[in-house]
């Protein structure tokens, strides 16, 4: 028992950057009906992009410009990231997307594929090949409870994953802005002839995907200090099995889904060989979708509008 409850811990961290990742994927295909294939690519220019931001404060406080508690460095290092990466997230939309709105889904999706390996080897033309440790932000410490060790980053990552989950909810729920996501996931057609603006909805939703993937990759630098140009290729293809998974366009689907996935990850490996991981796992999300293929919170009437 305690090494599964050891292993759920684990689950728990590793689900949580397919959640956050997922909900990128979630929103904006129940806006704009269409995947952001460059997403795990955007979750890796967060990362990069934290990695700048840490470095530059620890710089900065190291050279007595001011001082500020490791703490506070970290908190400013998520927030400053996910604003910085949202305004990628504009851009990718604008320049990308935008004009190929009216164009044939798979247009979109080639498109997509494209800024990814545009952010890919924009990275390695700017800081090259070589692998990057992201800057420790606090010191690790070790709590057993009950013979289950944990480390306060695995708590922090999911913690912080758990609180923006809740605070998009809310945004999406009580909100101006949200409730006009939620219309328009509703009716992609109709809902702009009443006055809301899809050009202000399409990157409001990329900003706010885009912000959640940066947060998820500060998480990740913390939890696992080693950044690496295609960090965001297999993530960023497994969180898209998640949204899937979770109801295409649901987004408490897609968050739920990504933890199902780390579970399944995680307990694979703790019965067979680490090198069956991927075969097994995807091998059971295949039976799921076979039983269930409009994933966990899709309808098939939404489905079949959207394909």
């Amino acid at each position: 028992m305690t090494y599964f409850f050891q292993n759920v811990i684990n689950a728990l961290q590793w689900g949580s950057f397919y959640a956050l990742i997922a909900l990128g994927y979630a929103m904006v295909y129940s806006i704009l009906m269409l995947f952001n294939f460059a997403h795990g690519d955007i979750f890796m220019a967060g990362s990069y992009i934290g990695f700048g931001v840490a470095t530059g404060l620890l710089y900065l406080v190291t050279s007595g410009f001011f001082s500020l508690p490791h703490w506070l460095i970290l908190v400013l290092t998520i927030i400053i990231s996910m604003f910085l990466t949202s305004f990628l997230g504009i851009l990718v939309e604008r320049i990308g997307y935008r004009p190929l709105r009216n164009a044939p889904r798979a247009s979109a999706a080639i498109t997509g594929l494209m800024i990814g390996i545009i952010l890919e080897t924009g990275n390695l033309a700017l800081l090259g090949a070589r692998r990057l440790g992201f800057p420790s932000l606090i010191m690790t410490k070790t709590y057993e409870m009950g013979g289950v060790f944990v480390t306060n980053k695995k708590i922090l990552v999911v913690l912080v994953s758990l609180g923006l989950m809740l605070a998009l909810d809310q945004f999406v729920r009580k909100t101006k802005w949200g409730m006009a996501m939620r219309a328009m996931s509703y009716d992609f057609v109709v809902v702009p002839l009443m006055g809301v603006s899809i050009d202000v909805i399409a990157p409001l939703t990329f900003a706010i995907g885009s912000a959640l993937a940066a947060a998820g990759g500060v998480l990740y630098g913390i939890a696992y200090p080693v950044l690496d140009p295609y960090m965001g290729i297999l993530i960023g293809w497994k969180a898209f099995v998640a949204a899937i998974l979770g109801g295409r366009g649901s987004i408490m689907g897609a968050a739920l889904a990504g933890f199902l996935l780390g579970f399944i990850e995680i307990f694979v490996t703790m019965i067979f060989p680490s090198t069956l991981r991927d075969l097994i796992a995807f091998s059971i999300v295949l039976v799921i979708l076979t039983f269930r293929p409009y994933g966990f919170f899709g309808k098939p009437y939404s489905a079949k509008l959207r394909l």
